[in-house]
């Protein structure tokens, strides 16, 4: 018998700009955890002091805590200082302590040759190294980044993602997986090939499903094998978030949109996959 519970969050910048419609909708879907990207059309890492309180203030009255900042750190040139993400890291700490939650999203860059998808592999030492200098700061500031796979940065394959890891031993740093990312890289088989080479990193999970032609699904309609995914995480003892961010209506290059009544299907297909596999849900 696992032990094993699930907790679902939400990107709540998927359901509205504003952010008390975002929580009155997961309160109608009893979701109890927010991923906040952003509100009112402001990015999570550029809002003010005055934005943090309000957002602390609606958390309040809608019972809602916060996972994680979906932040955009790591959605920036490689070759770029690294210092200019430190800055913003330190930032978002302040933020997330305001907030009540250390945890932090990140990327790892996007490299300067894009001309082929094997260019990527040149940069992945780069990749570390910067990754190790954010990793350091999480670690002064109390922080744990969450590292998430994405199409078009140096760690978008199993592969670099397994490299990239394996290069920073910090326990500031863990990995989040986006089984459709992986499948928009042409990972057709991401569960099965990616388990045994990320799952002793993997402290985060983010759901969104694709097909192999590159279109964005509900959990379970697409190539992303969910199911699979977490079955495994079942059984490993799993006990942490699964973060929806389906990209139903629009997935765009730095967030998506799915409305209310997509971030609702969306809801209604994970909780399937979950009785389906017999994954227990706390909020």
């Amino acid at each position: 018998m696992t032990d094993a519970t699930f907790t679902i969050s939400a990107f709540g910048d998927e359901i509205a700009a504003d952010l008390d419609e975002q929580l009155r909708v997961l309160n109608e879907l009893r979701i109890g955890y927010l991923e906040l990207r952003g509100a009112w059309g402001v990015n999570v890492l550029k809002m003010s002091d005055a934005d943090v309180d309000r957002v602390q203030a609606s958390l309040k009255a809608h019972s809602v805590q916060v996972s994680a900042l979906g932040s955009p750190v790591g959605k920036s040139p490689l070759l770029d200082p690294i210092e200019n993400e430190v800055a913003n890291l330190q930032r978002l700490g302040q933020i997330a302590q305001k907030l009540g939650t250390r945890n932090i999203r990140i990327f790892s860059f996007y490299p300067p040759d894009t001309t082929s998808n094997a260019a990527y592999d040149q940069y992945v030492d780069q990749a570390i190294a910067s990754l190790a200098r954010l990793a350091e700061e999480a670690e002064k500031l109390d922080l744990l980044l969450l590292l998430e796979n994405e199409k078009g940065i140096v760690g978008d394959t199993v592969a670099r993602c397994h490299r990239i890891l394996q290069g920073i031993d910090s326990p500031n740093l863990t990995f989040a997986w986006d089984p459709a990312n992986f499948v928009q890289v042409g990972e057709a088989n991401v569960t099965e090939d990616g388990w045994p080479l990320l799952s002793p990193r993997t402290g985060y999970v983010h759901i969104k499903d694709a097909k192999l032609d590159g279109s964005v699904k509900a959990a379970g309609e697409g190539d992303g094998q969910v199911a699979e995914l977490l079955i495994r995480l079942k059984a490993k003892g799993y006990r942490g978030m699964l973060a929806l961010e389906p990209h139903l209506a629009i997935a765009g290059h730095s967030g998506g949109f799915s409305g209310p009544e997509g971030m609702a299907y969306a809801v209604k297909k994970l909780r399937e996959v979950m009785a389906a596999t017999g994954c227990v849900e706390v909020n």
